[in-house]
């Protein structure tokens, strides 16, 4: 069974809140305090869309379509069509039983009941079409996009997916997931992670760990920024480590290291590369089964297979900037 509702009995149903033009689907929980791409908890979501919602009663989904927007806290989702997934709210256990002849004690269904009547709870959320994710400081981009608001994961597919923040840019071609409750990011096909001060981590799977936001409610407020607006820099994670699996690559402005699997940390920018490695600093090479890279220095210690030798190809610098006809003794 599904029915068009308007905006008003629709926000009447779930919340009993008559918000013309909007529709609000509440969870209980604390405010969320950092700025990464969370709606897990915080206040209700707010869903609002320039066209018709649909509630569909068998499926208990509720669907906006037509620049559909949900908000929740600092977080908001963009799309052309947003479905939000529905089920019954689970009792309190805290609540005191009700009185002997209630309703409810009874097993009948109560007035406010009605065809949601609020007993509904948001759980699941799927937007389709010119998907953009976004808070205060990160943003993600994708076609399609599912978020499980239990379990904090967000799942977006589609071309040109692309997350940032303000120190990184994350990309892939297949599959990006952001997982809040670990402060987990995975690209997937092709992904890449490019820093602001030049450095780029590629590989066929990418799993970058962010540090934990440590913000206080006071500190979380956006401090002032030097043209008077907020410096919301400073309430963004950053990125603590990678892992990286498949056609590894570490590249910086002078090097380049190569392997089949890695880890790069990004505090001390030391990398270690297991697998058919190669490390390139201008015209030099380093050949090994295993390397250990400060990609800041350059320095790296290369370790060879069992039973074999390390390879390296180093070029004079007199061979560098010989000219044709130069002969050397």
């Amino acid at each position: 069974m599904r029915r068009l509702i308007p905006a008003l009995t629709l926000s009447s149903l779930l919340m009993g809140l008559p918000l013309p033009g909007a529709s609000v689907l509440g969870l209980a929980g604390s405010q969320a305090l950092a700025q990464a791409i969370d709606m897990s908890h915080g206040e209700q979501v707010n869903i609002s869309s320039a066209g018709p919602q649909t509630y569909d009663h068998d499926a208990q989904t509720v669907t906006f379509v037509d620049q559909a927007r949900a908000v929740r806290g600092d977080v908001t989702i963009d799309a052309d069509q947003l479905i939000g997934f529905l089920r019954k709210k689970a009792p309190d256990p805290n609540a005191p039983p009700p009185p002997p002849g209630d309703a409810k004690a009874d097993g009948q269904k109560s007035d406010g009941d009605g065809a949601m009547g609020g007993s509904m709870e948001l759980y699941r959320m799927e937007a389709i079409g010119h998907v953009h994710i976004y808070t205060t400081t990160d943003q993600a981009w994708g076609d399609k996009a599912l978020y499980d608001i239990d379990q904090a994961v967000l799942v977006m597919t589609g071309k040109a997916l692309k997350l940032t923040t303000p120190q990184d840019v994350m990309t892939a071609r297949d599959v990006m997931e952001y997982h809040a409750n670990t402060r987990m990011s995975v690209g997937r096909g092709d992904a890449t992670v490019t820093t602001n001060d030049g450095k780029r981590i590629k590989a066929d799977v990418l799993v970058a760990f962010s540090k934990p936001d440590n913000a206080t409610p006071a500190q979380a407020k956006p401090a002032p920024g030097p043209n008077g607006g907020d410096s919301t820099a400073q309430r963004s994670s950053k990125l603590d480590r990678a892992y990286a699996w498949g056609h590894v690559m570490l590249r910086t402005p002078n090097e380049t290291a190569t392997g089949d699997r890695g880890v790069y940390v990004f505090d001390t920018q030391m990398a270690r590369l297991i697998g058919h490695v190669h490390v390139t600093s201008g015209q030099n090479q380093n050949n090994g089964a295993s390397a250990i890279v400060n990609m800041k220095t350059g320095v790296a210690i290369m370790n060879p297979a069992p039973g074999q030798r390390v390879e390296g190809m180093v070029i004079p610098n007199e061979a560098s900037s010989s000219k044709p006809g130069d002969t050397h003794p």
